[in-house]
């Protein structure tokens, strides 16, 4: 009688379970292996495992939607557009700055801090936009700081900063951290902009 000796290692929680999975399996009477069933032929093989790969394929394709849809649920909910604030980062020429990162607060706090790596500085030269920042902000006043860090003309370190006092209101508002080249001085230019 090994089994009620173990039982008395067991807590008392786990003991109970153990004995009434022991008297169900002790009820069942004796267990009788099944025939193993018969192969699949072989010939059909081929068609079998295509119609498998279709229905896998197909199956893929029916996960990567329901994960869009979502992803666009969870944004809907996380950012409503009556709170949304986007703030995006756009780069015209770049001859004058090489952009290494960027620093954004809302209101005194941090929101967002990004090191741009060289091939992300060279999509925003040739045109990107960078999405910095995301978040809700309720209506009202607000102030917008970003700092902008990297190589001035003749390779100097160079650090500036921009700012904007926006009203938002009810309903999404987009900002733009704009870094243009100003020829008249040789100097890299710093705006910050609403979008309507």
């Amino acid at each position: 009688m090994a089994i009620p000796r173990m039982l008395t290692f067991l807590p008392r929680a786990l003991a109970g379970c153990a004995a009434l999975l022991l008297a169900v399996a002790l009820s069942a009477g004796p267990v009788v292996a099944a025939e193993p069933a018969p192969a699949a032929p072989v010939a059909g093989a081929g068609g079998d495992f295509r119609s498998l790969d279709g229905e896998v394929q197909g199956l893929k394709k029916e996960v990567l939607d329901l994960n869009r849809d979502l992803f666009m649920l969870e944004e809907d909910l996380l950012f409503p557009a009556n709170t949304q604030v986007a703030i995006f980062l756009s780069l015209d020429v770049g001859q004058f700055f090489q952009l290494d990162a960027v620093q954004v607060r809302l209101d005194n706090k941090q929101v967002a801090n990004y090191l741009y790596t060289e091939r992300e500085a060279a999509a925003l030269i040739r045109g990107g936009v960078h999405r910095v920042y995301l978040g809700n902000l309720k209506t009202g006043k607000h102030e917008l700081v970003a700092f902008f860090t990297g190589k001035g003309p003749h390779a100097r370190d160079y650090k500036r900063g921009a700012n904007l006092v926006f009203e938002k209101g009810v309903g999404a508002k987009y900002l733009e951290l704009r870094i243009s080249d100003r020829q008249s001085v040789q100097q890299p230019d710093f705006t910050v902009k609403e979008w309507e």
